[in-house]
C-alpha cells in the first residue's frame, strides 16, 4: 500500500485548507506517476487515521478530486486514480532538481511593435448587458483609500514619484509572486512577473512577442473576442476548435498539429470565455504535452479565478508547467473594480524581459502609489477577505437570476447553471434570432450589444453571454423584464 502518511505533509499554520492541501499533493503524486491511473485510493475513514485529520477532510479532498476529473468513484468499489489521464511529459534529468520556473522558454517568440484599442460610448438611460463583470458599489472605497493616503503620507513617498521600472514595483511583484505561489500553486520568482495595465496588455504583449503575419494561433470557435481582435490586429491567422462541456477539444489541436506549424494556443482553462465550462484534467494534461512536443506556447487568461460557487478554485495550467510553455495572465480588475488597472503576466525570464521592454514603448511604467496600495491590500489579507464577502453576494445573484431566467424566459432560451464566474451563457431557441431581439430591446432601452461578437467562427450557436454579478435584486428583475418584453415583441413581429 503506497505509503500516504509520510508522502502527505500538512501546514497547519498555512491559510490554505486541509482538503485543498491533500488534494493537490494527491494530484502531484498522480502527475509524477507514483499514483498511476487506475490505482485504488484509500476508504476515507484508513485514510483518515493515517493521516491524523477528520474524516470529511478526506471526503472534501476526494470530492475535489472528483470535480477536477482527477479521480472517478465507482459505487460499492471505490475511489480510483482516472484511468484516461495521460502521461504528463516532463523533461528528463539525471538528479533531482528543484522544478521552479526558469530562465529558457519551451517555444520561440518574436520581439515586435505596437498597437492601440478603442473604447465604448455609454448611454446612461440605458440598461446593458454585459459578459460579466464585478459591482462596483461592492468595492472596498474606503480601505482602498485608507492604505492610499498611510502611503502618500510616509516620508520616502518622493522616491516612488519619479520614474520606475517597466516591469511594475518590485514590492507588488513580490507580494504577488507569494500570494500566487500559495493560491496558484506556481513556483515562480520575481523574475518571472511583470505586472501590467489588466490582463488585455499581458495579451497584447504576449500577440506582439509570439506572433508575426501568417503565424497560427489557436482558439475556441467560441472565445473571447477582445483576444480574438488583438491576434488579428497583429495579422496572425485564427484556428477555430470547437468547444465542448470540457472546454478546448485538444484532440483537434493535435490534428492541427500534424499538418500545421502551431505557433500559440490561447485558453481560458478555468471558465471558458465565453461559454463558462471548464477545462478538464485530462484536456490540460494533454495540452500542456502538445505544447511541449510542438514547442509553441499556451496564453492561459485567467481572467475570473476566484469565482467559483461549486467547489474550490481549480489550479492553472501554469502550476502543471514544468517546461517554461505557459504564458499565464491575470488581474485584480475583475476581482476589485475594473478601474484598478492591476495585472500580471508570468513566463519564463526571457520572456518577461522582451515583454518589458516592449511594454516600455507604450506605457513608460505603471502607478507606482496605487501598485504599493495594492501590495498591502493584498499582503494585509483585505483582498481575500473582499473576495470572501463578493463571492456570498454574487453566488446569491446567480441563483436569482438563473431562477429568473427560468421562470420568465424559459420559453425562449435555455441554460445551463454556471459553476463560477460572472456570467450565464444563454441559448436563444432557434425560431428566434438575437439580431431581432437586439432590435425589440433597443425599444425597451435595453442594449444587448454585438451578439455576434461570440461568433466569430460562424457556426451560428445563437448564443450569448449574460453578466448577472453587477445587478442587485431590483435591477436584475428590471432586465428580465426588459428582456421578457423585447422576446413578446419580437414574437409579435414574426
Amino acid at each position: 500500500m503506497f505509503p500516504f502518511k509520510t508522502s502527505i505533509q500538512f501546514d497547519r499554520d498555512s491559510s490554505q485548507a486541509l482538503y485543498l492541501q491533500l488534494s493537490n499533493q494527491i494530484i502531484q503524486l498522480i502527475k509524477k506517476q507514483v499514483l498511476a491511473p487506475n490505482v485504488k485510493l484509500p476508504g476515507s475513514r484508513m485514510l483518515a487515521e493515517e493521516l491524523s485529520v477528520h474524516r470529511k477532510t478526506i471526503v472534501a479532498a476526494y470530492e475535489e478530486l472528483l470535480l477536477q476529473g482527477w479521480v472517478e468513484s465507482i459505487p460499492k468499489k471505490g475511489t480510483f486514480v482516472n484511468p484516461n489521464l495521460p502521461v504528463l511529459r516532463q523533461q528528463q534529468f539525471h538528479e533531482e532538481v528543484d522544478f521552479t520556473l526558469g530562465d529558457q522558454a519551451g517555444f520561440s517568440f518574436y520581439s515586435n511593435e505596437v498597437l492601440y484599442s478603442k473604447p465604448k460610448a455609454i448611454n446612461k438611460d440605458f440598461m446593458y448587458i454585459n459578459d460579466g463583470i464585478s459591482d462596483g458599489r461592492l468595492t472596498p472605497v474606503d480601505e482602498i483609500a485608507r492604505t492610499y493616503r498611510r502611503i502618500v503620507a510616509k516620508k520616502n513617498v518622493a522616491e516612488h514619484l519619479s520614474y520606475g521600472s517597466t516591469y511594475g514595483n518590485d514590492t507588488l511583484r513580490e507580494v504577488l509572486v507569494n500570494y500566487l505561489n500559495e493560491t496558484r500553486g506556481l513556483q515562480i520568482s520575481k523574475e518571472n512577473l511583470l505586472i501590467t495595465r489588466g490582463s488585455q496588455m499581458g495579451i497584447w504583449l504576449s500577440s506582439q512577442l509570439l506572433l508575426k503575419k501568417d503565424d497560427l494561433i489557436v482558439v475556441g470557435e467560441t472565445n473571447y473576442g477582445s483576444a480574438n481582435a488583438t491576434f488579428e490586429n497583429q495579422k496572425a491567422h485564427l484556428a477555430f476548435v470547437a468547444v465542448d462541456e470540457n472546454g478546448l477539444i485538444t484532440e483537434e489541436i493535435e490534428n492541427l498539429c500534424r499538418i500545421k506549424n502551431v505557433k500559440a494556443v490561447y485558453v481560458t482553462s478555468h471558465h471558458h470565455h465565453p461559454t463558462t465550462v471548464t477545462l478538464s484534467a485530462e484536456r490540460r494534461i494533454h495540452l500542456l504535452n502538445l505544447a511541449k512536443e510542438h514547442n509553441f506556447a499556451i496564453i492561459e487568461d485567467d481572467y475570473d479565478y476566484d469565482f467559483n460557487y461549486d467547489h474550490a478554485p481549480i489550479l492553472p495550467l501554469a502550476s502543471h508547467d514544468t517546461n517554461g510553455n505557459v504564458i499565464y495572465i491575470g488581474s485584480v480588475c475583475k476581482t476589485v473594480a475594473p478601474v484598478f488597472r492591476i495585472g500580471y503576466m508570468i513566463a519564463p525570464k526571457h520572456f518577461v524581459d522582451e515583454a518589458s521592454k516592449l511594454r516600455g514603448f507604450v506605457d513608460r511604467q505603471g502607478d507606482a502609489l496605487l501598485e504599493l496600495t495594492f501590495a498591502d491590500f493584498i499582503k494585509s489579507g483585505d483582498l481575500d477577505r473582499h473576495i470572501r464577502k463578493v463571492m456570498r453576494v454574487y453566488e446569491e445573484r446567480r441563483d436569482l437570476f438563473c431562477e429568473l431566467l427560468k421562470n420568465e424566459l424559459g420559453d425562449y432560451l435555455e441554460f445551463e447553471i454556471p459553476k463560477g464566474g460572472m456570467a450565464v451563457w444563454v441559448n436563444l431557441r432557434s425560431d428566434y434570432s438575437w439580431g431581432e431581439v437586439r432590435e425589440s430591446a433597443l425599444e425597451q432601452k435595453l442594449e444587448i450589444g454585438d451578439w455576434k461578437r461570440y461568433d466569430m467562427a460562424k457556426i451560428g450557436h445563437n448564443s450569448i453571454r449574460i453578466g448577472f454579478a453587477t445587478y442587485n435584486e431590483i435591477e436584475m428583475k428590471e432586465l428580465i423584464d426588459k428582456l421578457k418584453r423585447s422576446f413578446e415583441s419580437a414574437q409579435q413581429n414574426d
